[in-house]
This record gives structure tokens, C-alpha cells and sequence, in this order.
């Protein structure tokens, strides 16, 4: 049985280690038949820290928020998870989309629906001799 020594700190245990310390913006697309869903995690901001761009078939997601400075009145932090700052994420989706995006913000997870353009059906066009 291992026994930790006397100046073991419990939150200093490897368990608590990752390897990709910062996760955020969180992202599952999801593609329906007439548009695409992005479900993305933003825990922590409001709808007023986000920005939503889109050029070019080139879709950008801007979030910042920051640190509540007010001291804890119970004890000092010992471990802090969240994360603070400014945060982007990119896409590119192309050109075969269509600009009439829809986002909504409930509870962290920002969702932004993008429709797709109408697809040409028949792609061969018969031309008439006059």
C-alpha cells in the first residue's frame, strides 16, 4: 500500500495533470440535410462576450471575459480550473452556404445554424437555336 509522506499535497497528484490544459470553445458540427449546426461550448461568458463573424466563406468565433478579482472571503483559491481571457476559433465552411446565420446562446453553448445554399439540381442546360 503506497502512503503519502507528511508534505503530500493532495492537488499536486498527477491525476489532476492534462495534457491540454486549455479547452475551450468545445465544437461538434453537425450536418442535416438543408443546413449545419455548431454546438459550442462556452461556459463561464455571457452573449454580450461573444462576437460572431462570417466573410468569405470563413466563419469566426470571438469570446472574452474576465477575471472576478473580488478575494474570496472564506479562504484563499488553492486550484483554479477556469479559464480567463480571449479566446478564437475559425472555420472555414465554405462557399456553399448561405449568410443567414442564426445563433443562439443558452446556458454556455453558443448554437449557430448555418443554412445551405439550394443545390442546382439538373447542372446541364440545354440551349435552345433560335
Amino acid at each position: 500500500m503506497l502512503v503519502p509522506s507528511r508534505n503530500f499535497n493532495f492537488f499536486d497528484d498527477p491525476f489532476f495533470e492534462k495534457e491540454d490544459k486549455l479547452k475551450v470553445m468545445n465544437t461538434d458540427i453537425v450536418e442535416k440535410d438543408n443546413e449545419y449546426q455548431f454546438y459550442i461550448e462556452l461556459p463561464g461568458f455571457k452573449k454580450e462576450d461573444i462576437k460572431i463573424e462570417f466573410e468569405n466563406g470563413q466563419l469566426n468565433i470571438h469570446a472574452k471575459n474576465e477575471k472576478n478579482e473580488e478575494e474570496k472571503k472564506d479562504g484563499k483559491v488553492i486550484r483554479q480550473e477556469r479559464y480567463y481571457g480571449e479566446f478564437t476559433r475559425s472555420f472555414y465552411v465554405g462557399e456553399n452556404v448561405d449568410d443567414n446565420i442564426k445563433a443562439t446562446f443558452d446556458n454556455g453553448v453558443l448554437l449557430l445554424t448555418i443554412p445551405k445554399k439550394e443545390e442546382i439540381k439538373d447542372k446541364k442546360k440545354y440551349i435552345e437555336i433560335e
